[in-house]
């Protein structure tokens, strides 16, 4: 089979877009994201997948999976992710084609075709046009369903699937067949066996060398087509024995006895109907159409060997299983083999009223080839009609034909203008790779431009956040070996105070004690008295002063608010630098250091800049500082006593800026209140999140 191949790019071409490809990704690798939608998608995919999963369960009504896969259209609608929601139409559209809703299915398998298309997905595509195809199938209308099957196969072709490009080979020479297109469905059939057989796919090898059996039959080939019905007996026995693949086997069966009977050969056919009937225990249970199919087979054989015994009772009992599965072709089958029967028994009566039930039969169904059978028996054996039926048989024959002949012609000419279309696009392509090369070639330079002043400006923004980051952690680490130090410095006193309370005044205490005791043995009874409640007084002394010392000593270990230091001492030395007098409020209870590091740095840094600011501009006096907690809101309120200024909308210098941006990488908020000659106040709001809750928890525990 001839493969389709696309039109060739030049060299140098491909050279060009590779070196483009690359200069474009470089800048993307610095890109990052802090958005993770990811639990939020799969939440989302998960009730997808349980509504489509819920509707298919067949205890509910049509109306009830409609309502579930309506739910679940909804949601994929608002996705926002081009595969998942290509994976769920995909599974919607083949859903609504099992519900039998020709609207709900050709509007979802649109869709699905469509965002296919938009996203250039393949597969698909194919997947998309190969449920398409199907539906035109059941519908009947067998050019647009011949037509689909093929554009899937070119997909599945161009993707080297050959195992589904296989089984649209297949389809396509099943509708071939139907419509007698019998050169183009044995085409069809050998490119399918052409692709299935190096992967080993027995059984549908065997179900494509029935199918070559089956044309070749309705072509009067028997010989071939038993050589063919062979070949697929052979792939049979060694595809998997499963419960499904071993109803194919009667159905074999059945298809040779049929060569057998239209030869004449009715021995041959009795053989292969009763291993049909009788090797297969399940058949009557597990398909009851093909086992009356074969039951009416075998009754008709027998009775043109001679042998009428029970052969009413097969009819009737194969009748009322088609019956019972209103299985129309079937019951056209069997009423005219007992239309023959009857004719046989010179029962005109009731082979006439067969006849005409067969040809009532076939009329509904639409089957053609039983319909003229029963039109032929009913000349035959219907004298005061026979002129009728003969005309209706001729008009039949020739409308048949006619119709046969357009349909082949219609199948030859999708192949055609399908071939035509894709030599026409491909010199097409041929005569715009000029034009494409220049247009490529201007691309490529705008495009050059871009990336050099992109990633010059991607450069700077990232050395820039290099500073930012350094100067963070300088502040950080400013503010850590403060700490330590003043750490260092209030343990060191504390042990100071603890040894001389210790070992000075408990000493000297100790001593008076021991010289009291000592004036004991004056035996004056009144010194004795006084002697015993002063060495009770120091004793009592003695142990307070052992108590402060226990205490001063634990001390030692106690926090310290350094940030509010780092904060008095950049306050302190921008005041004193410029002649300003400022004041710092702040809730002296709370331990400012338990707040996150970087809620400290950056409103250092914030604090810092404003106060540039107002030393650079504002010719003010006094600074007002104020750090108030509320709830989990930090307010921090700096006020200075300027000349202020006229807020004008839109403009903000860097300073501001950076503010702004600190601001709102903390989740808060600020605001700015100046006006002339009244000062400037700026308001942050900052929220503190779960830090404080955890301070207040540990301050709970020490207390």
């Amino acid at each position: 089979m001839p493969k389709i191949k696309g039109p060739k790019i030049p060299l140098i071409i491909c050279k060009i877009l590779l070196v483009s490809l690359c200069l474009v990704l470089i800048p993307c690798s610095c890109t990052t994201s802090n958005n993770d939608p990811i639990a939020t998608q799969t939440i989302v995919n998960d009730s997808i997948s349980n509504w489509i999963n819920q509707g298919n369960n067949t205890e509910l009504s049509n109306k009830e999976k409609d309502s579930i896969y309506q739910k679940a259209i909804l949601a994929v609608d608002k996705s926002s992710q081009d595969s998942l929601k290509l994976y769920y139409y995909s599974r919607l559209s083949l859903a609504y084609l099992d519900l039998n809703d020709s609207l709900r299915f050709r509007t979802t398998n649109k869709k699905t075709r469509d965002l296919a298309d938009r996203i250039k997905d393949t597969l698909n595509q194919a997947y998309a046009l190969w449920d398409l195809a199907d539906f035109f199938e059941t519908q009947m209308v067998m050019d647009s369903a011949f037509y689909n099957y093929q554009e899937a196969q070119k997909r599945f072709t161009s993707l080297e699937d050959n195992y589904n490009a296989g089984r649209m080979f297949y389809n396509m020479a099943l509708i071939q067949t139907d419509v007698k297109d019998y050169t183009g469905a044995e085409i069809n059939t050998f490119n399918s066996i052409e692709l299935l057989k190096p992967l080993n796919e027995d059984l549908r090898l065997h179900r494509c060398y029935n199918l070559l059996g089956s044309i070749t039959k309705e072509l009067n080939e028997y010989d071939r087509s038993l050589e063919y019905f062979n070949l697929a007996e052979e792939y049979l026995s060694k595809a998997d024995k499963d419960e499904k693949n071993r109803l194919y086997y009667p159905k074999l069966q059945n298809n040779i006895g049929n060569v057998y009977k239209d030869q004449g050969n009715y021995n041959a056919a009795k053989k292969y109907y009763q291993k049909a009937v009788f090797t297969e225990d399940s058949l009557r249970f597990f398909d009851p159409s093909t086992y009356a199919l074969i039951v009416n087979n075998l009754a008709f054989s027998r009775f043109k060997l001679g042998d009428t015994l029970n052969i009413l009772q097969d009819l009737e009992m194969a009748k009322r299983i088609q019956k019972e599965l209103n299985d129309i072709e079937g019951l056209s089958l069997s009423e005219y083999n007992f239309a023959e029967f009857y004719l046989s028994k010179n029962d005109t009566l009731n082979a006439v009223a067969s006849g005409q039930k067969a040809k009532q039969y076939a009329e509904e169904g639409s089957n053609n080839k039983r319909l003229l059978a029963s039109l032929g028996l009913l000349a035959r054996i219907d004298p005061k009609n026979s002129l009728n039926y003969t005309e209706r048989y001729i008009a039949l024959t020739d409308s048949l034909i006619q119709v046969e002949r357009q349909e082949r012609n219609k199948f030859t000419r999708i192949r055609f203008e399908t071939d035509e279309f894709i030599a026409e696009n491909e010199s097409l392509v041929r005569k715009k790779q000029i034009w494409t090369g220049l247009a490529l070639s201007i691309f490529l330079l705008g495009v050059s431009l871009y990336v050099i002043f992109y990633q010059r400006s991607r450069n700077q923004a990232l050395q820039f956040q290099q500073q930012q980051q350094t100067s963070n952690q300088e502040i950080f680490d400013l503010m850590l070996s403060q700490k330590q130090k003043i750490a260092e410095t209030k343990k060191a006193e504390q042990k100071r105070i603890s040894e001389e309370l210790h070992d000075g005044v408990l000493g000297k205490m100790l001593g008076a004690r021991m010289v009291l005791t000592g004036l004991n043995k004056v035996a004056s009874e009144e010194a004795i008295s006084e002697r015993a409640k002063a060495i009770a007084a120091l004793k009592d002394v003695e142990g307070e002063v052992r108590a402060i010392s226990h205490e001063l000593s634990h001390a030692a270990y106690h926090n310290i608010n350094n940030f509010i230091s780092s904060i008095k001492e950049l306050l302190k030395t921008t005041c004193s630098t410029n002649d300003l007098d400022f004041s710092f409020d702040y809730d002296e209870t709370y331990d400012w250091d338990a707040m996150k590091g970087e809620i400290k740095i950056n409103l250092y840094r914030m604090v810092q800049e404003i106060l540039q600011n107002a030393v650079k501009h504002s010719k003010c006096k006094n600074i007002l500082v104020s750090f108030v907690r509320r709830n989990q809101i930090l307010i921090v309120t700096i006020t200075d006593d300027g000349q202020g200024f006229a807020s004008k909308p839109g403009k903000k210098g860097i300073g501001m800026r950076n503010i702004k941006s600190r601001v709102e990488k903390l989740g808060g908020t600020w605001d700015i209140d100046s006006r002339p000659n009244k000062g400037t106040t700026i308001i942050l709001n900052i929220p503190l999140e779960s830090q404080n809750n955890a301070h207040e928890v540990i301050h709970e525990k020490r207390v």
